[in-house]
């Protein structure tokens, strides 16, 4: 979603060499590129909150940018006041960068993506600092990518087959949506999104753990928590925290979510996301196959390559 920008900070000589940030992620875990390797430790002291710094003579970082929202800030009105969108992505999402730059300078989560950083400091819920920074960035582009001027109607094509298929109807969908959103206490998010079948995600419980495969489900997370940590694929989001409907509904939020659903979601960019979940799904399905037979080859062949024995002699007397 944000894009890493290079930026260069030179420091002294005496500062060349390097040391090495832990922050405890236990055994290997998956990116949403696949696997990063063996277990890292990112040194991450508890009572200080925050890591050691990586020094080199010239220290590369990667920074991230907030990302406008992509129509003008005015354009969802009457239904998202310019002013909200000033208050809400001019200054809390911009917070939430901002933060989160500042948290991981210098440190081995700014070699990460976005999405990876959210992964890798969820930490089985025990949080690491940059957490919430990283996943509230994450979920405020996603938010903004889910609404357009001229919103709300009925989706299309596979997405209306996937949601009769999964729901019943898009009504119930609509239902579910609502109920989620509505009942989410405090802060936080309702989700649509793309299930495959990953019973065990490792770095989080499964909120819906089945059998059943590639489906798309309802699910709502508390504060900054995102479907990403359940290797889920979110196809769709409704923010719940105060601050994103205070200036236009007051404490109606019940008001907010219908206005969201009925005069601002785009269908288009869920049926996109829909998509490239699809695809990954099926990129990963490929390669846990590749894997699965290379195993079994191993196996079959006790783990050592056969020995060619040529007869020499054989040869010789043939090509006499």
């Amino acid at each position: 979603m944000l894009v890493p920008v290079a930026v260069a900070a030179a420091v002294t000589t005496a500062l060349a060499t390097p040391s090495s940030l832990t922050c405890a992620l236990g055994p290997s875990w998956q990116g949403l590129h696949g696997s990063l390797g063996p277990a890292r430790r990112l040194q991450w002291p508890k009572k200080q909150k925050q890591c050691r710094r990586k020094v080199y003579a010239i220290d590369i970082r990667a920074q991230f940018e907030l990302k406008p929202p992509p129509y003008p800030l005015d354009a969802l009105e009457p239904h998202m006041s310019k002013e909200t969108l000033e208050y809400h992505w001019g200054k809390h999402h911009r917070g939430y960068v901002d933060n989160l730059n500042k948290m991981i300078a210098g440190t081995e989560l700014d070699e990460l993506s976005l999405e990876d950083i959210i992964l890798a400091t969820y930490s089985k819920g025990d949080l690491l600092p940059p957490f919430n920074q990283a996943a509230q960035t994450w979920n405020h582009d996603f938010f903004w990518e889910s609404m357009k001027p001229g919103g709300g109607g009925k989706p299309s094509g596979e997405l209306l087959e996937l949601i009769n298929r999964d729901f019943g109807s898009f009504e119930r969908l609509i239902d579910d949506l609502r109920s989620a959103a509505s009942t989410q206490f405090g802060s936080g998010w309702a989700w649509l999104a793309y299930k495959a079948n990953r019973l065990d995600v490792g770095n989080a419980v499964n909120p819906k753990p089945s059998d059943e495969d590639k489906k798309l489900v309802v699910v709502k997370s508390p504060n900054a928590v995102n479907p990403l940590i359940w290797d889920y694929s979110p196809l769709l989001t409704i923010d719940v925290w105060e601050h994103a409907y205070y200036l236009d509904f007051q404490n109606r939020r019940a008001d907010y979510i219908s206005v969201f659903l009925e005069k601002l979601v785009s269908w288009e960019a869920v049926s996109s996301r829909l998509e490239i979940a699809k695809a990954r799904a099926t990129e990963r399905e490929e390669e846990e196959e590749r894997k699965k037979r290379e195993e079994e080859e191993k196996t079959s062949d006790g783990g050592e390559v056969p020995e060619i024995y040529v007869d020499n002699k054989s040869d010789d007397s043939e090509t006499e």
